[in-house]
């Protein structure tokens, strides 16, 4: 992310002048409630989340860290401000919200809920049939999951659902997608992918998951899935592609579990 750095003299002037604060709804923090000028005030450090106003106009959000320095008799001299562009933050808080918003994510896990992923697979066949983009699905369940809920509780099964999500989530590009079809159960969508790369793909699923445990007490909660993946075809409907990865994943649950199987 990009850096920059800010100094402001004794009389609260930035020295520089190109970094003027606005908060969220574009209003100027350089005469109130300035970070730095309460930073030369009262010589505390701080940390702040403000918008500096882009000389194209637009406002850019950065996060600050403000430090106080001194001159040889101890007297605040001045401030600096170190501060590093934040839209990337910015801007997945931003989808966050659109998700919740527009009902399309799973209030538990956080990633996509079914209707999420309805949309998208229905993205991904019309550019499949257009265009010839080919794509391929990751579905998945966590192996002996009624037995954790029954064993340990609901709050502890809540808690592999939020680590096998945020395992996933983790494992994919910006513009793959993610969700929890319901119970315990995921699919992804994997964008421009060949056979080779999802079994790649769903094979590191398997290994992360398979590293992952939940502490409880004085043990731990070990944790697996199966999956079954499957590439677009060309005269797939959302309704075939779906039916074919969850045959698939019936395969490697009654061979065993924890595996792939893949067409």
């Amino acid at each position: 992310s990009g850096r920059g750095v800010g100094v402001l003299d004794p009389h609260g002037d930035l020295v520089d002048n190109i970094l003027k604060h606005i908060n969220d709804k574009g209003e100027s923090l350089c005469l109130s409630k300035c970070p730095l000028s309460m930073t030369i005030e009262d010589g505390k450090s701080r940390e702040a989340e403000v918008y500096l106003h882009h000389k194209k106009g637009y406002r850019v959000p950065v996060s600050v860290k403000i430090s106080p320095f001194y001159d040889e008799k101890g007297n605040i001299e001045g401030a600096i401000e170190i501060f590093g562009d934040n839209s990337a933050e910015i801007n997945l808080k931003e989808k966050i919200r659109e998700l919740e918003e527009l009902s399309l994510n799973d209030p538990l896990t956080g990633i996509g809920n079914r209707r999420y992923l309805d949309i998208n697979l229905q993205m991904r066949i019309e550019e499949f049939h257009r265009y010839g983009w080919n794509f391929g699905i990751i579905m998945s369940d966590i192996d002996d999951f009624k037995r954790i809920n029954d064993n340990y509780g609901h709050d502890t099964g809540d808690e592999v659902l939020k680590r096998v999500a945020k395992t996933y989530l983790n494992c994919l590009r910006p513009f793959d997608a993610v969700g929890r079809i319901g119970g315990d159960e995921f699919l992804s969508i994997i964008k421009h992918i060949d056979k080779e790369r999802l079994y790649a793909i769903s094979k590191r699923f398997i290994s992360l998951i398979r590293e992952t445990a939940i502490p409880l007490n004085s043990k731990s909660i070990n944790i697996s899935v199966s999956v079954g993946a499957t590439m677009s075809e060309i005269d797939d409907t959302p309704q075939s592609i779906l039916k074919r990865a969850d045959d698939l994943l019936y395969e490697s649950k009654k061979n065993g579990k924890n595996r792939i199987t893949i067409e």
